[in-house]
């Protein structure tokens, strides 16, 4: 004697609600209308189902009584209401289900460059793209008068209309969405010239882009409802992948700029001033001294701006430039350093 339990994965105090979830996951994965079902797996577990799912049988199995195992299953009760399951429900995900998704246009993607500096600070920028938009004269509608329409003659101003399937359980009849009114149960009576009653087109749009300070390379930004639109639903979303164009003197790092200064070893071992590069304007930056190679200098607020306020630093790593050759005279100064022990 078969397991029904067993096939279905559950234990023997499982509730309804479980013994239906099994059921649904296995008929969903082994259904033979569906790419890599297996129909004898999902025999038994259509027949684990019949017993289980029904109170009365649940009880006989459970005592001993009928099992339903074997040839003697007859599937055809799927079909005459003898088995107490709801199909429509079980197989409402798999054959186009009761509820009908909400309309959504395609998503979309695009590429665009900054400069370094506008990456950090934000900048306003304004792109043409081509994509399926809503059509201008009637508003997405496919109406040339929105308010004057009447009703589909396909579904009858249901906005669905019934799709049959057969299968070895018998014959299934779910709803699907009417394909002429996109389930609104109305067609135009004089359908817009523009878009020929299809509500969309394709066309020419102009962008404009809010980019937020401190955006960093390859970050993306989400403009929803700004993809590809669709008649009787929502547009779906644009997203823009930001490629920031790298700077001849920083790196970033976060919130920080890191760059390198170059110093000669006198200015390492007296002290200089330096004139250098910050994203506004150039700075004079002392150098300490006996600074030493490697160092870093740590100039607050001077890097890219944080998410919230404030911003970042700029770090700046000391690279003692030692000359190749030497003159006498420095080379004698050289040799007198080394004797003082320097």
């Amino acid at each position: 004697m078969k397991d029904h339990y067993q096939t279905l994965g559950i234990e023997r105090g499982a509730t309804d609600s479980e013994i239906k979830k099994a059921f649904r996951t296995l008929a969903q994965k082994y259904h033979p209308d569906k790419k890599g079902g297996n129909e004898s797996k999902f025999k038994e577990a259509s027949e684990a189902y019949a017993v289980l799912g029904n109170k009365k049988r649940r009880a006989e199995y459970d005592t001993g009584g009928q099992s339903f195992n074997g040839g003697g299953f007859d599937f055809s009760q799927f079909q005459q209401g003898g088995v107490d399951i709801d199909l429509g429900d079980i197989f409402g995900e798999m054959f186009g289900g009761r509820q009908q998704r909400a309309r959504r246009g395609r998503d979309i993607s695009m590429d665009i460059e900054l400069d370094f500096k506008d990456a950090a600070f934000g900048v306003d920028r304004s792109v043409l793209i081509t994509k399926t938009s809503y059509c201008s004269e009637c508003d997405g509608s496919g109406a040339k008068d929105p308010k004057e329409t009447k009703t589909c003659s396909t579904c009858n101003g249901h906005g669905s209309v019934k799709e049959t399937r057969r299968s070895m359980l018998g014959t299934f009849t779910s709803n699907r969405e009417c394909s002429d009114c996109n389930g609104t149960g109305k067609i135009p009576k004089v359908v817009c010239k523009k878009c020929k009653g299809h509500g969309v087109l394709n066309q020419q749009d102009e962008i404009n882009l809010s980019i937020p300070a401190g955006i960093d390379n390859g970050e993306m930004i989400r403009l929803p409802e700004r993809g590809e639109a669709i008649k009787n639903g929502k547009a779906g979303d644009l997203y823009v992948k930001v490629h920031v164009r790298p700077h001849k003197d920083f790196i970033r790092n976060g919130s920080d700029l890191r760059m390198n200064l170059k110093i000669k070893m006198t200015d390492a071992l007296l002290g200089a001033t330096y004139s250098i590069p910050t994203l506004e304007k150039e700075i004079d930056l002392k150098i300490p001294a006996g600074v030493t190679h490697g160092e870093i200098l740590r100039i607050a607020g001077k890097g890219i701006p944080k998410e919230r306020s404030g911003r970042g630093d700029l770090l700046v790593t000391i690279q003692i430039n030692l000359p190749k050759k030497l003159s006498k005279s420095a080379k004698k100064l050289v040799e007198e350093l080394k004797s003082e022990g320097i």
